[in-house]
């Protein structure tokens, strides 16, 4: 299975409440929602500059209930994603929810690695999948705190075809870049303590790190971290939302002359993924 263009080409999030959420981020990054729904499956697109660059799904009573949290999910896209969920499985990590067809239009699967932190798998079968608009809006940036990076590269380098990229600089604080066909796409670094489970992290571009995170804190949310120095210099923080999904934000316009991540602070950031 050569998966070795397998890159993220959709986000979502899932949470409680909808509104709420269209709301936030509307206010944060400028983002309007445009209402997809279909009967029993309420459903919103994020928009950018017309651009369709997230999806919102409202999380069921019952997920609630069994304990699920807000959570901003990564779809990669693989060309077999039945194959892909079964290496899945064979690589220690677990299928939360198997391969399902929609609208007859793309075939998903929802799976985590053996840390527990959580991606979708997508196959466009009409093949619209779409860059991002550049500008204010799109991710910009893909992280994965993992427990172990190099257990995270033994599972996404068979499972999607990833490679190391680069040197990491600093020893005492590793973070390795990772590409898929030749393009980096983000980074893993190693969370500190003795977490047992991995988290990604997706990050947002932003014109202004100073003012965005101004704008989260006006609009209930909450910054944890920064702002700090990622990798090429970019500033960015490292935010939740009023419903508890942790995400980022980066302007990659405003550098500063080093080139390595250099947190000003560890996050506070929680787990991840479906409850087992």
């Amino acid at each position: 299975m050569n998966n070795s263009g397998s890159r993220f080409v959709w986000y979502e999030l899932t949470c409680a409440d909808m509104e709420s959420a269209k709301a936030f981020y509307s206010a944060v990054l400028g983002w309007r929602a445009a209402d997809v729904s279909m009967p029993d499956a309420p459903y919103a697109l994020f928009i950018a500059k017309d651009t369709p660059v997230a999806g919102l799904l409202g999380l069921p009573q019952d997920a609630l209930e069994a304990g699920a949290e807000p959570q901003w999910i990564g779809y990669v896209a693989v060309g077999d994603v039945d194959g892909a969920a079964n290496r899945v499985e064979q690589l220690g990590g677990t299928v939360h929810i198997p391969p399902a067809d929609v609208l007859g239009v793309s075939r998903f699967s929802i799976v985590a690695d053996p840390q527990r932190g959580t991606i979708a798998l997508v196959n466009d079968r009409e093949g619209n999948q779409q860059q991002a608009p550049q500008g204010p809006g799109p991710v910009g940036w893909h992280e994965l705190h993992s427990a172990s990076i190099e257990d995270s590269f033994d599972f996404y380098g068979p499972l999607l075809g990833w490679q190391k990229a680069g040197t990491p600089a600093d020893p005492k604080d590793p973070y390795q870049e990772f590409s898929a066909g030749g393009e980096i796409m983000g980074g893993m670094r190693e969370r500190p303590g003795q977490s047992s489970f991995s988290l990604w992290l997706y990050y947002f571009n932003v014109a202004g790190v100073a003012a965005a995170a101004k704008r989260v804190e006006a609009a209930g949310g909450q910054i944890l971290d920064g702002p700090v120095t990622v990798q090429g210099g970019a500033q960015a923080v490292h935010c939740r939302d009023p419903q508890g999904a942790i995400f980022a934000l980066i302007d990659r316009r405003a550098r500063m002359s080093i080139g390595c991540y250099s947190p000003g602070g560890s996050p506070d950031l929680p787990g991840s993924g479906p409850p087992e």
